[in-house]
């Protein structure tokens, strides 16, 4: 009698597990086979300060809330330069208009004409309007809203086209990168979000035309001016963000010109150390003194054409890089007196940074040392062998790289203080799951309030650890009953 016992509970053990089993099985199941009810659509226009580039992004009607749902369905960049040498008249300026026209059509081709209403479309103007609002505040309101009135002429929903500050671009950029990650939410075994056990952020860096940031999350015990509190999901981060305005790679670029200009005996003939033997080019002085961030010498003459000559003098190139920044400060800071705390966790480093380390073949995770000993190779090579080493990069921006990449050296190692193991953490990367990386998507989940501040707002599907829970409830239930009755007719027949 006590071994049949001993079966039947062992059965029912088995039967049990089973049921455990099945109930996992149907509350995954749920999701595999629940039938989208369709997409949403947003528009970003990133108004940079070289070109700009309108984003669509795309994610599953239901699931708005939810974390790294948002992709990116495509991308175009207008032709021509930034919004901030259009002129302020548009009759004046067809092509620049007949540009940002012909992105904008291939975007509406691409949504379902029954969600254009439905469809949010913002525009967000970075440091080569920040640079103009502060030279020329008419001429840079005039041009936002021409753009302004173009875009609600358009059959989406219009919510926003403004300069957004430095401190904002960076800390859009470190929202975008930990959404596409899934470091602010991710599913449980129930299929349900939930923050990942020991998730930590990754800090965020941005080399544009015109400006540079970095953010990161930080202790919450540190305030000040470069510190925001933010609040996603229902957690508290401290985010440190700044913006180095006049550093993007163009304007740095124009600087170094700048400086090595008043330097030369001759301002005709300039030797330059950052472009490759047997590349000279003659540009005019307006092109290097159209910037807020040069100073023109005295006597400057706009008409002035300069021949630049290529040196390729990697040592000479890395001084007059350095002095780009001012360097003495000692502690937690970064560079010209900025206040920095410690860099703390990983970064993801895009935009110029990416394409820096791509033309070197170092996009990814790399060591300290053989980033540097890659680009002095690369920056010894004379021009016919960089041309027929790179064929996939375009003369206009090869012949920079070897600026670029000492420039990002200086930036991240004697800016940023990145060390030997500080920079095995740097991943110089384009994109997360075929979405660019960029603070575009951050500032439409922060305007659309797509990230909500408290968790209670996340739609969680139905399939959550109470459905789970009850589901296995009743089976065990039923198991049981099974059980009972098997038993008691057993005792029948007895």
């Amino acid at each position: 009698m006590a071994m049949k016992l001993g079966c039947c509970i062992a059965l029912f053990f088995l039967l049990a597990s089973v049921a455990v089993i099945i109930a996992i099985s149907v509350i995954q199941g749920c999701n595999w086979t629940h039938e989208t009810p369709g997409l949403k659509y947003g528009i970003v226009v990133d108004s940079g300060s070289s070109r700009s580039t309108v984003y669509l992004y795309q994610w599953p009607a239901e699931k708005e809330n939810n974390t790294g749902v948002v992709t990116e369905n495509m991308h175009c960049q207008v032709a021509g330069p930034g919004i901030s040498d259009m002129n302020v008249d548009p009759a004046r300026d067809v092509a620049s208009w007949k540009a940002i026209r012909a992105c904008m059509a291939n975007v509406t081709k691409a949504i379902p004409p029954e969600q254009h209403s439905a469809t949010p479309v913002f525009l967000g103007a970075t440091a080569g309007m920040r640079l103009l609002h502060a030279q020329n505040e008419e001429a840079s309101n005039t041009i936002l809203q021409n753009l302004r009135d173009y875009l609600k002429s358009l059959p989406f929903s219009f919510h926003n086209a403004s300069i957004i500050s430095g401190q904002e671009e960076g800390l859009y950029g470190w929202i975008t990168v930990n959404y596409l990650m899934g470091n602010f939410l991710d599913k449980n075994l129930w299929n349900a979000w939930a923050r990942p056990h020991g998730a930590e952020t990754r800090g965020s860096m941005d080399l544009g035309g015109a400006s540079t940031q970095i953010a990161f999350a930080v202790p919450e015990d540190l305030t000040g001016q470069d510190y925001l509190p933010v609040t996603l999901y229902g957690y508290d981060y401290n985010i440190y963000t700044h913006s180095f305005l006049c550093y993007g790679k163009n304007e740095a670029e124009k600087r170094v010109q700048a400086a090595l200009v008043k330097s030369s005996k001759d301002p005709t003939t300039v030797v330059h150390p950052c472009l490759p033997r047997g590349f000279n080019h003659t540009i005019p002085a307006s092109s290097i003194f159209n910037s807020e961030c040069t100073e023109a010498p005295e006597g400057y003459d706009p008409a002035l054409s300069i021949t630049m000559v290529g040196a390729a003098d990697r040592d000479a190139c890395g001084d007059v890089v350095r002095s780009l920044f001012n360097l003495s400060c000692t502690g937690n800071c970064s560079f010209n007196g900025v206040e920095q705390p410690p860099l703390s966790g990983g970064f993801m480093a895009y935009a110029g940074f990416y394409y820096s380390a791509a033309a070197l073949y170092l996009s990814g995770t790399s060591t300290l040392d053989t980033f540097n000993s890659t680009m002095q190779d690369f920056c010894a090579m004379d021009w016919p062998t960089l041309k027929k080493e790179r064929t996939w990069i375009r003369d206009k921006f090869l012949k920079s790289y070897c600026f670029s990449t000492i420039y990002v050296y200086t930036l991240l190692v004697d800016g940023y203080k990145f060390n030997e193991e500080s920079w095995k953490t740097i991943q110089f990367q384009k994109e997360v799951k075929n979405t660019s990386i960029a603070w575009s998507l951050g500032y439409m989940l922060t305007l659309s309030n797509m990230i909500p501040a408290e968790a209670k707002l996340v739609r969680l599907p139905l399939n959550t650890p109470l459905f789970g829970g009850l589901l296995f409830l009743f089976s065990a239930l039923t198991i049981v009953s099974v059980m009972f009755l098997l038993i008691k007719l057993r005792n029948k027949k007895r």
